[in-house]
Formats: C-alpha cells, structure tokens, sequence
C-alpha cells in the first residue's frame, strides 16, 4: 500500500476499496451524492464513516460511507446505541435493515465486547508507529473474512 492517504487519513488503497463497496449509506441505504449541487441539502451528501468510533481502526471491516444525515445523527454514539434512536427508529433503520458491513459488525460486537476493538486498535496504531504507514497484507478483520488490511 502506498503511504499516501486522503484528508480524514484513510490510505489511498483502502478509499479506493471502500468507494467501490460503498455506493449507498451503509445506514439507510439512500444514494449518496458525491458533490451536493450548490443551494441542496447535504443530507444525502457521501461522508466517511468509522463503523465503530475509534479512529485507529482504520480497516475495510470499519471506514465505511454513509450519508452526511445518517453520519450526523449518529456523530460518536455507539452503533447498538444509536440504532435505538429516534433517528433511526423514525427511519425504519435497525440491525435488520443496514449493510452485511454493518450487521458483520454488530456481530463482532456481541461476540467480543470491547476487548477484540481495543485489540485491533492497538494492532493497527503499532503496525502504523513502527512503520510510518499501513502495510497491506492479507488478514482476518472484524468480518472474519480474509481482507487486504494490515492487523
């Protein structure tokens, strides 16, 4: 992977991943826009997404893309958390109706609470200190599928 990396910090290889997935919100399914024509809502504006809120998980398994409303609404609430707002319950959008990406987590999440994020944030941060970039190399992810993301 090269080292270059876009404005939220998110490797050239890895945005490119996600665009190719990610065409509607990962939360409403809405298409998103990539530019808001000048005088609309952003609300359906395409924005990057940290599934779980800890930005040192920076894996295909969590940076994700979700409308600007969706992104907004959720802001640093845990996902199992916001999925029972008012946002989300006036909207229809629960476990049930978001992205595989999205239930792949909540899974994760039952599973190993806490201590399996914590784990691959740290991993994550290392691999990045120790080399001044994220490497891309085969590895299990919060999915448990074979990805292209360095642990």
């Amino acid at each position: 992977m090269n080292g270059a990396t876009n404005n939220w910090g998110i490797p050239a290889d890895l945005e490119t991943l996600v665009l190719a997935r990610d065409k509607n919100c990962i939360y409403c399914a809405t298409e998103m826009l990539q530019r808001v024509p000048r005088g609309q809502p952003r609300k359906m504006a395409a924005t990057w997404e940290h599934i779980i809120n800890d930005a040192r998980i920076v894996t295909l398994e969590n940076i994700a893309r979700c409308c600007w409303a969706c992104n907004s609404s959720k802001g640093r609430k845990t996902l199992a958390a916001w999925l029972h707002s008012a946002y989300c319950l006036s909207r229809g959008i629960n476990e049930h109706t978001v992205a595989q990406i999205v239930k792949d987590a909540l899974r994760t999440a039952r599973m190993t609470p806490n201590h399996a994020m914590e784990r691959t944030a740290t991993r994550c941060a290392f691999t990045f200190c120790m080399t001044g970039t994220s490497s891309l190399r085969s590895t299990r992810g919060l999915s448990g599928r074979r990805s292209s993301l360095s642990r």
